[in-house]
């Protein structure tokens, strides 16, 4: 009775041998229960993006004024906000990218390639030794940062339809997670030669390098998500889509709305030749649009939030320590 049912469930679609899209397709066809360990794979890899994108703001005054690159004091905040855009700068240069990359090889290869370029230039941030490195680090982490999006559709395809509004929840919820955990690893594991002189001597790795502890332990993190991201499946179909019948049929229909109607054909044409800019797409467009102003105040807060309250209260700080 189960190998029947199996049978029948799987004949509803045309599944390709060897084609790793279709093969998520027949699992997720096959399945009940709760998918526990899917979510968790998406929970870790969304994580561990999101732990390096404000994890330096609690340190971030102090190393510039490490670095000697500010002339006074005051002079902190203008270098600061360098460093601190160079990572959304890459990733507003790459992002389109990664994604047309994603949709042509797969998923998996960028979600490999995005925890490893995690873990190796997080930990270069960690080495900076100069301004420069840091900001080429930081750019060079935001261009390879690919993981966001290209997670938001592996959500939506290793799911089934039921589980979807649950597959995105949890990518915002790992999102704004690893925004806190990130934050408070920064604060904490900063400078641990100071704060921790028991465990931490100033002739270590970590007392030379103040602000390399975190760092190394998000890039650590970023390390062991790669390991295990190399068992998850990859949900991409490698085949062309079993759409002749419907390709032929739209022609037919086309062409005939063309003869009914000739005056009406090439307009009809241009039409759709302009629905498929995106840059046309006002709905798309006025939804990238709040969401850039939204995102304007979120990281504008978070920056000059960490820099007040590191500070000096001479220019009106609160004189915080990274903790």
């Amino acid at each position: 009775m189960a190998e029947e049912y199996k049978e029948a469930l799987l004949e509803k679609q045309n599944y390709h041998d060897g084609c790793p899209g279709c093969k998520v397709e027949q699992m997720k066809q096959l399945r009940r229960g709760y998918p526990y360990l899917e979510l968790s794979f998406v929970w870790i890899i969304v994580l561990s993006t999101s732990l390096p994108i404000s994890s330096l703001y609690p340190f971030l005054y102090y190393m510039i004024e490490d670095f000697g690159v500010a002339k006074t004091e005051k002079d902190i905040g203008f270098y600061a906000g360098f460093v601190g855009c160079s990572f959304m700068l890459g990733r507003a240069l790459t992002s389109v990218f990664w994604g047309i990359v994603a949709d042509r090889y797969g998923r998996k290869p960028i979600i490999l390639l995005g925890t490893i370029s995690i873990a190796i230039f997080n930990a270069l941030f960690g080495l900076s030794s100069n301004f420069w490195m840091a900001i080429g680090t930081r750019f060079l982490l935001g261009s390879f940062n690919c993981l966001l999006g290209t997670m938001k559709a592996y959500a939506s395809e290793i799911f089934r339809d039921e589980y979807q509004a649950t597959a995105m929840s949890a990518v915002s919820t790992a999102w704004g997670i690893g925004l806190i955990i990130g934050p408070a690893l920064g604060g904490f594991l900063a400078q641990p030669a100071d704060k921790y002189p028991n465990v931490f001597s100033q002739e270590s790795l970590f007392g030379r390098f103040r602000y390399a502890l975190p760092c190394f332990t998000i890039s650590a993190f970023a390390l062991l998500v790669t390991v295990l991201c190399c068992f998850i499946p990859e949900t991409l179909h490698n085949h062309k889509l079993d759409s002749l019948s419907h390709d032929d049929s739209y022609d037919i229909l086309e062409a005939a709305s063309h003869e009914s109607s000739p005056s009406t054909g090439k307009a009809g044409k241009n039409e759709r030749k302009a629905s498929q800019s995106l840059l046309k797409n006002w709905p798309l467009m006025s939804s990238i649009i709040v969401y850039c102003v939204l995102c304007l105040h979120d990281t504008a807060y978070s920056e000059i939030f960490a820099l007040w309250a590191n500070s000096p209260r001479k220019y009106g700080g609160l004189s915080y320590s990274t903790n």
